[in-house]
């Protein structure tokens, strides 16, 4: 499944660029739209291998809007959030499970399936509204997240240090929260 992901979002995403760039070198420009996910921006639980893959066209779409500039190509990264597509029911059909994160799995889809039903989530057409903003601008901007929550997301975990995202992340996923200062954290605590 993991080889899977990567195949359809860094590999086959890799491959079309490299398909088309040769005809856009040709015409002296051009535009790369490559669809990322608010989720290359930050991790949560549960969603390793799908974040990894995203960063993964973060990094790519990074280096590839540098690498073309000169040859008047330019490379935009939209990064949805929720987004109302069917996703949430594969991916919490993909946390199914038993074994020693079975707790975590089932509450990871209890709370996508829950974020997923909320205000948060948009349909595909604010995503489509996007990518036409970016080909229409005259200067697009290397990055546009799509849906209020992604831009909030975003910038909290932009701003939060790492031990309050971790907390935030375990309290979300029923893994308890910050732990008070001097007590020992991890599973070795004694309680």
């Amino acid at each position: 499944e993991v080889r899977q992901e990567f195949e359809t979002n860094v590999f086959g995403l890799g491959r079309l660029c490299q398909l088309v760039l040769p005809g856009m070198r040709r015409a002296g420009g051009g535009a790369v739209v490559n669809v990322s996910s608010m989720a290359g921006r930050f991790v949560l639980p549960t969603g390793g291998w799908y974040h990894a893959s995203k960063y993964a066209v973060e990094a790519l779409s990074d280096a590839l809007r540098v690498e073309v500039a000169p040859f008047g190509v330019r490379v935009v990264l939209i990064e949805p959030g929720i987004i109302r597509t069917g996703f949430e029911a594969v991916a919490t059909r993909t946390l199914a499970g038993d074994g020693p994160y079975a707790d975590l799995r089932n509450a990871s889809a209890a709370l996508m399936t829950r974020i997923y039903a909320s205000r948060m989530g948009r349909d595909a057409q604010a995503v489509a509204a996007t990518v036409e903003r970016a080909l229409r601008a005259r200067r697009p901007r290397a990055r546009y997240l799509v849906t209020p929550g992604a831009r909030a997301l975003v910038g909290f975990r932009r701003a939060a240090p790492d031990a309050l995202w971790d907390a935030v992340s375990r309290h979300q996923y029923g893994l308890g929260g910050l732990p008070r200062r001097g007590q020992p954290q991890g599973p070795d605590r004694q309680g």
